[in-house]
């Protein structure tokens, strides 16, 4: 398995190493001590995490969701904390 340091990986990746080192943080890498260094997998994610597909024109592979659909649609709320709290305090009966 190849190793790579920080400018070999900006190389690799097209961007400088100083974005790198910036963002650090959010990449995948390998750190020992001090020593950082990225797998060709690290590189691979890093590329994946940032690409990104068209949501409009031809070359889009999704249709676009109606104007109405938010994303989060599915999700319903959560009971009250103080609501479950009265149930189990009701059912236990207090002497």
């Amino acid at each position: 398995m190849r190793r790579f340091d920080y400018a070999e990986a900006a190389a690799e990746l097209r961007v400088t190493e100083g974005w790198l080192r910036r963002h650090i943080k959010q990449l995948p890498h390998t750190k020992k001590g001090r020593v950082v260094t990225f797998t060709d997998a690290d590189l691979e994610r890093i590329d994946a995490l940032h690409h990104h597909e068209p949501t409009t024109g031809p070359l889009a592979q999704t249709p676009p969701a109606a104007e109405d659909a938010h994303p989060l649609r599915h999700l319903r709320p959560l009971p009250a904390r103080n609501a479950a709290a009265r149930s189990l305090s009701g059912s236990r009966g207090r002497g």
